[in-house]
């Protein structure tokens, strides 16, 4: 008997990648957000919008990661499809002590990018850990969540 409440199991219940070759190409988005929290020493590097580093500028970094990340989902995550993706865009936003990342995936396809977003604003953050290390090891990765996503079955949007 399959388990109808997870895409990833076959008739078996065994893990099975999602077969989409009936399904129609649609325009898909997905934004994701993740949090880094950072401490004043750290934050005191903030100059003109980048914390510079002895390896380079963090946040420039942490989105070259993150895109190079986001193209690489397939290959990461099992059962996730490889996917090209027409997109994939971020803005890190400082507040606070906080540095929040969003990154947008895009494609033109049978299968969504939600992954691809969420995985690509999570290895923005962990660049940005690896990054500032060295300055502290009190940085804190509060959160990472799948914010919006277009096309496919249906949309959600997070309301919090």
């Amino acid at each position: 008997m399959k388990n109808d409440k997870f895409s990833h199991i076959d008739t078996s219940n065994n893990p099975a990648m999602v077969n989409v070759s009936d399904k129609q190409v649609t325009h898909r988005t997905a934004t994701a957000r993740s949090i880094v929290g950072l401490t004043e020493e750290i934050m005191s590097g903030l100059e003109s919008g980048e914390i510079h580093s002895k390896k380079g500028p963090v946040f420039q970094t942490a989105i070259i990661a993150g895109t190079m990340a986001a193209k690489k989902t397939g290959e990461l995550i099992p059962l996730c499809h490889p996917i090209g993706l027409d997109g994939c865009d971020f803005s890190i936003e400082v507040n606070g002590l906080d540095v929040v990342i969003f990154c947008t995936a895009k494609i033109s396809a049978k299968t969504g990018v939600e992954m691809e977003a969420l995985t690509g604003a999570s290895l923005a953050a962990l660049t940005i850990y690896d990054m500032c290390k060295a300055l502290s090891h009190n940085i804190v990765i509060k959160e990472t969540r799948l914010i919006e996503k277009t096309g496919g079955k249906k949309d959600f949007k997070y309301n919090g």
